[in-house]
């Protein structure tokens, strides 16, 4: 079979930031990676499965929200795919990726969608750490601009 796409970058050069993964027709799938990869450190899951709700509606609520197409967790637990339609510039999509993470750290009250008949996992919830992964990643994408999108050779 062949080798698909994400598994040809280098993760042992790859740092926290935001990637473009890939271009399918008018789909861009970003890549916003959270933690170094093989470092030991790994999004926990209950704060993966809080970020991913957040994230996922804020991004849908956000101007762009007939340009999103999918905002979801890696297996790995080192960060998360975000695939928006070509439309939305580069410097759109890192702003939203940037206002997603500062909706996250700010977040108070009820996680959307974690009541029971809303989600297949509805106990397993960390705000306190989405909200640490969010705060690190504004510091890491204050000054992410397009040329900062391409994976180190």
């Amino acid at each position: 079979m062949k080798k698909i796409a994400s598994f040809t970058v280098n993760h042992d050069k790859l740092k926290k930031g935001m990637y473009t993964s890939r271009v399918d027709g008018d789909v861009i799938t970003y890549d916003i990676r959270m933690k170094t990869p093989n470092a030991g450190d790994y999004l926990s899951n209950p704060a993966l499965h809080t970020i991913e709700h957040l994230f996922a509606t804020y991004a849908r609520n956000s101007a762009f929200t007939n340009q999103v197409i999918y905002v979801g967790p890696m297996g790995c637990r080192t960060g998360f795919y975000l695939l928006l339609r070509d439309s939305v510039s580069q410097e759109d999509a890192i702003r939203l990726v940037q206002d997603s993470m500062r909706f996250i750290a700010g977040f108070s009250g009820e996680i959307p969608g974690s009541h029971r008949e809303e989600c297949g996992n509805y106990l397993e919830h960390d705000l306190a750490g989405a909200q640490a992964v969010a705060r690190d990643m504004l510091n890491v994408l204050a000054d992410w601009t397009p040329d900062r999108l391409v994976y180190e050779a």
